[in-house]
């Protein structure tokens, strides 16, 4: 039963990670490929851009995963009743997560139109001289991480949903008996129970965060000034703008490790804190 997925990993999964592996060590431009060793990790040690890319990608990664598992659990919370009206927003808020991020990106380029844009003539009706949102090296990245957030949102809201309501009746029935207020049931009983749904939306988020390239390509092609370009972006230029696919597999085995590293280290503090909260 197993064999047909193992063979698809191995073709579509093990072999090109491989093949990526043993490009990374070359100058490989599609015409020809020379051994260099570890030439190309050397270069990206002294490469500012790709520092810039990593810095970018960090910083977008880190703020989606925070915003979107806090802010996922509690819109969870919130939305886990049974009216019609509850049902309603469930739908608005998986809406976006449902719509492509190219499709999501085409539409906040033209709603972040700093002459055109709905949001700029939105503030200007109420006095405010608008910004130049995907323009200014301040604000770019941030408006980035805001539409991510935007998008993912109901995603994560719909796993810790799930989550929650696999949580038996029981034990908030008995809490509730024993005194224990909204507030306490959900730090005693929901919060624990849910850690393992938590821990996959956190690993999840961290992934989509280190992987983005879409939105970047679509809205800003990582301008400006290199304010807004990731890992993934730096990936795509080097290899099918500059031809340069050695160079660009190293940059994909450094992601690679990076989100190799963070994904064992939150496993390993997610066991320690399960042994510690179940006694394990």
């Amino acid at each position: 039963m197993l064999l047909p997925f193992m063979l698809f990993f191995a073709l579509f999964v093990l072999y090109p990670t491989g093949v990526n592996l043993y490009l990374s060590f070359t100058d490989y431009n599609l015409a020809s490929s020379t051994w260099t060793g570890l030439r190309n990790f050397e270069r990206l040690l002294r490469d500012p851009t790709f520092g810039r890319a990593y810095l970018n990608t960090g910083v977008y990664a880190l703020v989606s995963v925070v915003f979107l598992t806090s802010l996922g659990l509690a819109v969870a919370v919130m939305l886990n009743r049974s009216t019609r009206a509850v049902k309603g927003l469930r739908v608005l808020f998986l809406y976006p997560y449902a719509t492509s991020m190219t499709a999501v990106s085409m539409i906040w380029l033209m709603l972040l139109d700093p002459n055109h844009g709905f949001v700029n003539k939105a503030l200007r009706s109420i006095g405010l001289s608008g910004w130049q949102w995907l323009f200014d090296v301040d604000l770019a990245l941030g408006c980035l991480i805001f539409i991510n957030i935007w998008k993912n949102l109901g995603y994560c809201m719909l796993i810790y949903l799930a989550g929650i309501n696999s949580i038996p009746q029981e034990l908030y029935e008995a809490a509730t008996v024993d005194g224990a207020g909204e507030l306490r049931r959900f730090f005693s009983i929901t919060v624990p129970m849910i850690r393992p749904v938590a821990f996959f939306v956190l690993i999840t988020t961290m992934v989509e965060g280190f992987k983005t390239f879409e939105q970047v390509q679509v809205m800003t092609r990582g301008d400006p000034m290199n304010a807004t370009t990731t890992i993934v972006h730096q990936i795509y230029m080097y290899g099918f703008n500059d031809f340069k696919m050695g160079y660009a597999s190293a940059m994909a085995v450094v992601l690679l490790l990076i989100v190799l590293v963070l994904t064992l280290v939150n496993l390993r503090i997610n066991n320690a804190s399960e042994a510690e909260v179940f006694g394990k």
